[in-house]
């Protein structure tokens, strides 16, 4: 049975729906070896799968350190045998680790805790934990053992720690989304990589039409300051980053959108550019070369792992939307980039020149780790449980370890894989984590054709916590989940048809169980600050500073009302732009809305402050033009709260 067939579910089975709920099937179905088992009610929990995230290999390679963001653990093994030496429980949501300079310390950032966790490698436990900023997504040690680096993806900074004590020295201003960090090999250079793109200032008339802006931020390890921002242009999503063994060669995984065209050109490869930013002595270039590992009809959708090989003949690159495992020849990539002056990125045709092979893998890799003679490279599928050993000689997986959790495919776990999968879209250019990074959202605004081609430009909405908050899309004129996900995705987005109805059953259970990251601008008390307090009267107030009424349709608290901030209810609030079609919008929810700029429907407002400061002009979203600037950073601090 191919892949197709075992994972696309074409069994003709009716999975009925309704608004709110979807209905249980007592089917079992197979699916990559696996049981699908029966269909669970949504809010069946989905722990006990380990979910691999990221791989090690200890200095000596005698172990491989695993990191399963599900089980929330670090599962250690010997790197031979594959047998299980002992599993280590960390904080929630586990996103990073690195060992320390001499392997006696592994390092890991809990996401979900603003925590990290230090392991004894000798003993295997744990012997501290820290806190660090918001969301840390990875760490690195500098080479003299003195400090801590942490990426924090939703403060956007690095904390600089005292590697000893976790006694936090300062912060680095980064750029938006910082998560994923890399030494240089001498020890002078941190590295860090974004996953959304910039908030870039307002430029009258262009506030929805601009290609993303990223940068790759660079650190002096010893002074821990920045010194580099380099940028990186229509670059949105930016990952993991190697360096060569002699520092000549940096290479990171990417995305590049293409928001500015129509979705309509899906068919031309007119979505995403999936992407390498390559940069170093050996490119001999002033800024960094962007090459694509796209090819007609074969993409490389959602790059996310990057291993350089100890003599710097191949670059490997996971591709967890495609499956695969992206092999370049280095050689070849240098002479054809020393070869051009032009720009390239959107040649398909450039890719054969240097990509060498594609590996099929597990479902969704993510992060790989080669050992130290390069033999072998290790390979975190996220999605089915397991770790391939790829036999670089052979470009073959030499053996599959399966991790130990449930052998069957729950609702949510198939619909988790239907999610992160690019094999459904037409040629398997993109899959919805393509837009939704981490099942979340990438900070673009898109021009989705079904309203007009350049009509109804509209920013990329969270998908945390929006279950029962129906209906959908900014104009609310999908009823529910189902409708989202299944027809429209199917004809705007893949241009092909392929959910059965038990995928799309499953893939909608997935999207409402996503529940929300912990909100960072609470108290743990769960007490409102006196800002927020202040803020909070202003937001239910009936009466404005002059003492007149507010009509209740104008009140912050009537749209915005409801435990998520929605009264699910369309208005006009007055933010129709030239390009729109209709200026009647659904109220959005508000949970963790301090995470997603820019604002509106279009992305228009930079900021919180923008929406009510530039485009209330006539008090139509909320009478707030009789508030001071204090008055209104009250206000947007209780709504952060939400």
């Amino acid at each position: 049975m191919n892949r197709r067939a075992q994972h696309g579910f074409h069994f003709g089975v009716c999975a009925g729906f309704a608004a709110a709920s979807v209905a249980l099937l007592s089917v079992e179905l197979w699916t990559g070896g696996n049981v699908r088992a029966a269909a669970q009610p949504e809010t069946s929990a989905t722990e006990d799968y380990s979910s691999p995230l990221e791989v090690l290999l200890s200095p000596d390679g005698a172990r491989l350190y695993v990191l399963c963001q599900q089980s929330n653990e670090v599962r250690v093994l010997n790197a031979a045998s594959f047998a299980v030496i002992k599993n280590i429980a960390m904080g929630r949501v586990p996103r990073g680790f690195s060992l320390s300079f001499k392997g006696d310390k592994l390092f890991v950032t809990n996401s979900w805790d603003d925590t990290l966790s230090v392991i004894d490698t000798k003993t295997l436990a744990v012997v501290a934990t820290w806190s660090v900023g918001a969301e840390p997504s990875s760490v690195v040690e500098d080479r003299a053992g003195k400090r801590l680096f942490v990426a924090n993806r939703i403060s956007g900074d690095i904390a600089v720690l005292d590697a000893q004590t976790g006694v936090e020295e300062k912060r680095l201003l980064a750029g938006r989304g910082a998560s994923y960090l890399a030494l240089s090999p001498d020890g002078s250079r941190i590295y860090v990589t974004h996953v959304y793109p910039k908030i870039v200032p307002r430029q009258t008339g262009l506030e929805n039409r601009m290609e993303p802006e990223s940068e790759i931020t660079v650190i002096d390890a010893e002074r821990a300051v920045v010194i580099d921002r380099v940028p990186l242009h229509a670059i949105a999503g930016v990952f993991h980053l190697a360096l060569s063994a002699d520092g000549r060669l940096g290479v990171a995984a990417e995305y590049h959108p293409k928001n500015l065209i129509p979705l309509a050109h899906v068919e031309h490869g007119g979505t995403f550019t999936y992407s390498l930013e390559v940069f170093g002595a050996d490119v001999g270039k002033a800024a960094p070369i962007e090459v694509p590992l796209d090819e007609l009809e074969r993409y490389a959708s959602q790059p996310f792992g990057v291993a350089i090989a100890p003599d710097k003949s191949r670059v490997y690159v996971t591709c967890g939307g495609s499956e695969i495992v992206t092999v370049v020849d280095v050689p070849r990539l240098l002479r054809f980039i020393h070869a051009h002056t032009g720009l390239f990125a959107q040649d398909l045709s450039a890719s054969a020149n240097y990509v060498v092979t594609r590996i099929p893998v597990g479902l969704n890799p993510r992060g790989l780790a080669l050992s130290r003679d390069g033999r072998r490279l290790f390979v975190a599928n996220r999605l089915d449980d397991t770790v391939s050993m790829i036999d670089t000689r052979t470009n073959r997986v030499a053996s599959t370890i399966t991790l130990a959790g449930p052998k069957t495919i729950s609702q949510l776990r198939h619909g988790e894989q239907t999610f992160y999968t690019s094999r459904y879209s037409f040629q398997g250019q993109m899959g919805c984590a393509s837009c939704h990074i981490d099942s979340t959202f990438d900070g673009i605004q898109w021009n989705l054709e079904p309203d007009g081609f350049g009509r109804n430009t509209v920013d990329n909405k969270i998908l945390e916590d929006i279950k029962d908050t129906e209906p959908y899309k900014w104009t609310g004129t999908n009823p529910n989940i189902p409708t989202e996900c299944g027809p429209r995705t199917e004809k705007f987005f893949w241009r092909s048809e392929n959910y059965d109805n038990l995928t799309l059953a499953d893939l909608a259970a997935y999207v409402r169980s996503l529940a929300p990251r912990p909100n960072r601008w609470r108290q743990a008390n769960g007490e409102l600050t006196p800002a927020q307090e202040r803020g909070k009267a202003i937001f239910e107030r009936a009466v404005d500073k002059f003492k007149k009424p507010i009509p209740e349709y104008n009140r912050c608290s009537y749209c915005h009302s409801g435990p998520k901030g929605t009264s699910q209810i369309i208005f006009n609030v007055g933010t129709r732009k030239p390009n729109d079609n209709t200026g009647l919008l659904k109220a959005p929810m508000l949970t963790n809305i301090a995470l997603t700029a820019p604002y509106l429907h279009d992305g228009s407002a930079r900021s919180l402050e923008e929406i009510w400061t530039i485009y209330n002009p006539d008090d139509k979203h909320g009478r707030t033009n009789d508030l001071t600037k204090d008055e209104l950073n009250d206000l947007i601090e209780y709504l952060k709260s939400r």
